[in-house]
């Protein structure tokens, strides 16, 4: 006797599965698709019985997939890829164009972005880039989940591989920056390069807020003693803007500099060891598609003086 198992997944379901692993929960998964969070979860369920196995694990952070359910993921890409293509075929409605969905750290987009875009524009203008900002748990969800086909991503000391799962991200070095401290150009601070670490202990500092994801972004990492934050922002322009009316101190890539408000300068730490912060491009393992690598080379020439370098992982620094 033989027995013959098979799937019975539908295309909605796999819809689902891929929601709930770019979203990291059942509620807004459900909020992103429309449905109510009772229909997220019998769709979930009925997956889990379908593929006989355990798909989901429920974590007090949220839901990610078991390696059972990132295997469904990988082939979810190509069900819902296919289908998307036969529609497009059916319709008539085949794009001219090549489009990249392209997912932004904030730090990142203000000065990597516009000139990537330019670059592209002009050596392949036959490639659409739509782009997504967010911080990088979120990006990095959003690429395995086959929402993003590519996404520029931040790391700080000691630049660890981004996360266990399999398998893992295709990771890009694009440049090393130093982490330095915006402060108002007049007053205490008027004409200088440099600032001491026990200088800013005493300082009101302009911080976005930190979650179980993300450290608090802002204060100076290691700072001695608590920091006194005195406003609370998640925008780059709202923080730099604050710095340059004199209401506090935060800290930014260097990255930055062409992009900052008047009336803000740029300081590095003393007495302190430098703070590095990588930037990356991270995108799913395998051979990329002819439009993703010349979007990522866009990327890197954005910053001219770094060294491009490719690997499995970011490179210890």
């Amino acid at each position: 006797m033989v027995c013959v198992y098979r799937m019975d997944i539908s295309s909605a379901g796999l819809r689902v599965l891929r929601q709930i692993a770019e979203s990291g929960s059942f509620t807004a998964a459900a909020a992103r698709l429309g449905y109510t969070q009772s229909a997220v979860s019998r769709q979930a369920a009925a997956l889990e019985r379908s593929a006989d196995a355990t798909l989901f694990e429920r974590r007090p952070d949220g839901v990610r997939l078991t390696r059972s359910g990132l295997i469904l993921l990988r082939h979810a890409h190509t069900v819902l890829a296919s289908l998307a293509a036969a529609e497009r075929e059916l319709t008539d409605t085949v794009p001219r164009t090549e489009l990249v969905r392209l997912g932004v750290v904030a730090s990142a987009g203000a000065v990597i972005l516009p000139a990537a875009l330019a670059h592209l524009a002009a050596a392949d203008p036959q490639i659409t880039v739509t782009t997504s900002e967010g911080n990088t748990p979120t990006l990095m969800r959003a690429l395995r989940a086959g929402a993003l086909d590519l996404a520029v991503l931040t790391s700080r000391p000691p630049h660890r591989p981004f996360d266990g799962d399999s398998p893992r991200l295709h990771v890009q070095t694009v440049a090393d920056t130093e982490l330095v401290v915006a402060v108002p150009a007049t007053a205490e601070f008027a004409g200088r390069t440099t600032v001491h670490v026990d200088e800013l202990v005493d300082a009101a500092w302009i911080a976005t807020p930190s979650s179980d994801s993300e450290p608090l972004l802002g204060v100076w990492p290691g700072l001695p003693g608590r920091p006194r934050v005195i406003h609370s922002a998640r925008d780059w322009l709202t923080k730099l803007q604050l710095v340059a009316g004199g209401f506090g101190v935060t800290t930014v890539p260097s990255r930055l500099s062409p992009v900052l408000p008047r009336g803000v300068s740029l300081l590095r730490v003393d007495g302190a060891p430098p703070e590095i912060r990588r930037v990356l491009v991270a995108r799913l393992p395998g051979h990329p598609a002819p439009a993703i690598t010349a979007v990522t080379r866009a990327i890197a020439s954005t910053m001219p003086d770094s060294t491009f370098r490719s690997s499995g992982r970011p490179r210890p620094g």
